[in-house]
């Protein structure tokens, strides 16, 4: 983030959609089952037409016994027709609360083929999707499949499909399996899943790359100390260095962790007493620069005013993404700002967000090479911030509405680390030597690989991270 945006165009670019839905859940299994074990599961389909490039099968999985379940122990299989005797398939999961990397798929051709099946796709767990407790549930699996060659696939014709089925509801023609005995669902006749003569196909291996790796991060933390942190791939700056005011420090201990509104949030002070050596900076990234395209969100509460002494510092409270600038005008330069200043710089007299994506600069002579958007205005307190990225543009909307769109020539050459941090301009806003400090809070982050999600998707996804228990995932591959 540097220290002035230059205005550029903007054009509009479009989001994918992915209709989420969901629905109570009743225990009306196929086969009765001991009292102690029992499981439903809900389906619904993303993709409703009778053919399709992929199909959309996702699912719900629900405990309805009365003990607790290991995912690991329990095997969900979906029945189709095979678009050819030759046709070989590819599975990948596009998002799962439990995690995609909890999630596996396989494929398997059937004993007993039917009108309708000759095939089926077996999802299982792996142990780090961890249990299921009586009445919960898995939360979505979004899974999909594909022929290996891409061809368009039928799936009218597949057992286990319903086209009218756009949202959760239970349905039988999927078996669900616990420790190998089938505790719902109806498999196409003569094709008892628990056969062990059932012959399977190795060479249709579970595909998850193409994206859809997911960080998220609840900032579940004790202090700018708690191991955790680190191990969640996170550095509390504590080095010199710019942006900001010449002398600042960056203050690790000015990093804390506080309730608010149900949720912990990430706390990170800005103070100052008029001078260098008496400003003390706040800064949170990631360690590692593996992030690159797809879908950034975070939920921030900005300020006005601070919570002690006089106001009117050019103060800086931002999220963004960045790279590292290799040699001044270097063309593999990448940044992704929301800023907002609450009370002016950089010539504005007042309250001004700016979203900005960069392409380079020069530090010495100043020079910048970016493109940005801007509203005037008060954006005191809590507020959705959602940055996507594509092959086409950079796009970033503010509580659910388009703030602004960023040409391709702005698009990220390579990776980024993902970055919160609070700073001031100069001393120029106020002069006074009074102390004052001023806060910034971050509720969540979120970050999808190659998808472009649309801010209702993301609510969707970080309510069901919540629902589900889970305060943190990274399943993104370093780069």
């Amino acid at each position: 983030m540097r220290n002035r945006p230059t205005a550029g165009r903007a054009r509009l670019a479009l989001a994918l959609s992915v209709l989420l839905g969901g629905g109570a859940l009743t225990a009306l299994p196929a086969q009765a089952a001991p009292a102690a074990d029992g499981l439903a599961v809900q389906y619904r389909t993303s993709a409703s037409g009778a053919t399709a490039d992929q199909s959309e099968p996702w699912f719900k999985v629900r405990n309805t016994g009365s003990s607790t379940v290991q995912l690991s122990q329990v095997k969900i299989r979906y029945y189709f027709k095979a678009d050819s005797p030759n046709a070989s398939y590819r599975f990948a999961c596009s998002w799962a609360v439990r995690g995609c990397a909890a999630v596996t798929g396989t494929f398997g051709t059937l004993g007993n083929p039917t009108a309708t099946a000759d095939r089926y796709l077996e999802i299982g767990f792996t142990s780090a999707a961890g249990t299921l407790a009586p009445g919960a549930d898995t939360g979505d699996l979004q899974l999909r499949f594909y022929q290996s060659n891409w061809q368009t696939l039928r799936q009218s014709d597949d057992y286990s499909f319903n086209g009218a089925q756009t949202s959760y509801g239970n349905w039988d023609k999927v078996t669900a399996q616990l420790a190998g005995a089938t505790l719902w669902g109806a498999a196409p006749e003569g094709n008892d899943p628990t056969d062990p003569t059932d012959p399977t196909d190795p060479t249709d291996p579970t595909d998850p790359p193409g994206g859809g790796q997911t960080l998220f991060d609840d900032f579940d933390y004790a202090s700018h100390t708690d191991p955790a942190l680190p191990a969640h791939g996170w550095s509390v700056r504590s080095n010199s260095g710019g942006p900001g005011v010449p002398g600042a420090t960056w203050d690790p201990s000015k990093v804390t962790f506080v309730s608010a509104g149900g949720n912990s949030v990430m706390n990170l002070e800005t103070s100052t007493a008029g001078t260098g050596a008496s400003t003390t900076q706040t800064e949170v990234l990631t360690k590692s620069m593996k992030f690159k395209d797809g879908t950034y969100a975070a939920r921030v509460k900005f300020a006005d005013t601070p919570k002690s002494g006089p106001d009117g510092d050019h103060l800086v409270q931002t999220f963004f993404t960045i790279n590292d600038l290799k040699a001044p005008m270097a063309d593999d330069y990448a940044e992704y700002d929301f800023e907002y200043l609450p009370n002016g710089g950089w010539g504005e007299p007042s309250d001004i967000l700016y979203t900005t994506s960069w392409e380079t600069y020069n530090p010495d002579p100043w020079q910048a090479v970016n493109q940005h958007s801007e509203r005037r205005g008060s954006y005191a307190g809590w507020h959705d911030l959602v940055v996507t990225i594509d092959d086409s543009a950079i796009t970033y909307y503010v509580d659910g509405q388009l703030f602004g769109t960023h040409d391709a020539q702005y698009l990220p050459e390579r990776p980024m680390s993902i970055n919160f941090n609070q700073w001031l301009i100069d001393l120029d806003g106020q002069t006074s030597a009074a102390p004052r400090a001023y806060d910034q809070q971050v509720d969540y982050v979120l970050h999808v690989k190659d998808r472009v999600l649309t801010p209702a998707e993301v609510a969707a996804r970080v309510a069901g991270y919540r629902a589900a228990g889970t305060g943190f995932v990274d399943e993104v591959p370093a780069s």
